[in-house]
């Protein structure tokens, strides 16, 4: 048995799961306008306040060696260590780093006094194993936005194929200008907070965050849920460059796989939910081809924006909160249904008992996942 164990988050709404959790069950969003320096009208995104990263940036070792998204990873990695009281050096532990574009910010020349070689992901890498003496060279995935809900469904392959015991999976992404002029040049951006699958939705919104989960097949380690990892899937449907299939296809396969040889009840579905036009009707569409109209749905997207690769780790963890506490969490922005799929929209905070539930995610070049979690107790 493969479980789903020890975590942390690093997000505009705190420095832990625990922060976070509270802040959505009561309806905190992070998401605010901002006026960067490399533009003249503001964004509307989700980003961590810089003083509260000097803040906790005082327990690295020489912090200004790293870069931001490094120093965040290095607290969420340290936090989940410090609870699970892993040995990062051991022979059968790896670290997995999810991500879409890394330390993009070294092409902004933020760091001058840096080699403008740790752009790399490879180089990423390199410094958090540095930095807690992991034996292996990290794995760097970099697969779109499903990258970190991919990240976890590979550590569980990589434990069921005997070679690792403890995959940590490490997702993070932070706010830049290349990121979101590439997001704005397809008008894909919301001016305002973002609204998954509601009738008015007009895009996404981008937000940064670092999110750290143990993977693990040692019962010692489990915990913090006793939930099970019990099955993940990917896909790809190859429609288009950016724009998902207009059937679900790739979606559907996933989902196909996953619930083959499960088919108890499922409490509910963590969706992709970006808040443009096509991602939340293909996710609709595949949702009701899969039979699970009747099953609650939410978006987190509406207050944390969009994390690209940290996107599915932070999902994840929350709805492992979620299970634990037995809460459902409301999909914020959403009041007015917006897309032709038959789904069951989580519109406000509820008390569920449940024992399982789907995480989904979708990404440009047509990729797709999904991965179904149950608890064991």
């Amino acid at each position: 048995m493969i479980f789903a164990s020890y975590n942390n988050i690093i997000s505009p709404l705190g420095f832990s799961t625990e922060e976070n959790f509270h802040a959505v069950t009561h309806s905190k969003t992070g998401v605010r306008k901002i006026i960067f320096p490399f533009a003249t009208e503001p964004f509307c995104v989700a980003k961590i306040d810089d003083e509260k990263i000097k803040e906790h940036v005082s327990v690295i070792q020489a912090p200004e060696s790293f870069t931001k998204l490094e120093q965040l990873s290095i607290l969420s990695i340290q936090d989940v260590i410090r609870k699970s009281g892993l040995d990062p050096s051991g022979e059968r532990t790896l670290l997995l780093y999810s991500t879409t574009k890394g330390n993009i910010d070294v092409l902004e020349n933020s760091y001058p006094h840096m080699n403008p070689n740790r752009v790399y992901l490879s180089e990423l890498g390199k410094q958090l194993q540095s930095y807690f003496k992991f034996k292996h060279t990290p794995l760097i995935l970099s697969n779109a936005c499903i990258s970190g809900i991919l990240g976890i469904i590979v550590a569980k392959r990589l434990i069921e194929t005997k070679q690792y015991d403890n995959v940590i999976v490490c997702g993070g992404d932070i706010l830049s200008e290349f990121t979101m002029s590439g997001f704005k040049s397809f008008n894909a951006l919301s001016g305002d907070p973002s609204k998954p699958f509601d009738a008015n939705r007009t895009g996404i919104n981008l937000g940064e965050a670092v999110a750290s989960i143990l993977i693990t097949n040692q019962k010692t380690y489990a915990g913090k849920y006793d939930a099970e990892v019990v099955a993940g899937a990917s896909a790809n449907d190859a429609n288009h460059i950016s724009g998902p299939s207009r059937t679900g296809e790739g979606l559907f396969q996933c989902l196909q796989q996953i619930l083959k040889d499960n088919h108890s009840e499922i409490g509910f579905i963590s969706a992709h939910g970006t808040a443009t036009p096509y991602n939340d009707e293909m996710e609709s569409i595949a949702f009701e081809r899969s039979g699970l109209s009747e099953v609650p749905v939410n978006s987190l997207k509406g207050y944390y924006g969009h994390t690209l690769g940290a996107a599915g780790v932070l999902e994840t963890i929350l709805s492992l909160e979620s299970m634990k506490h037995q809460r459902l969490i409301k999909s914020e922005g959403y009041e007015i249904k917006g897309i032709s799929g038959h789904i069951t929209m989580i519109d406000r905070h509820k008390e569920k008992a449940f024992n399982s539930f789907i995480k989904t995610a979708s990404g440009f070049g047509g990729c797709n996942a999904a991965a179904l979690f149950k608890k064991i107790n």
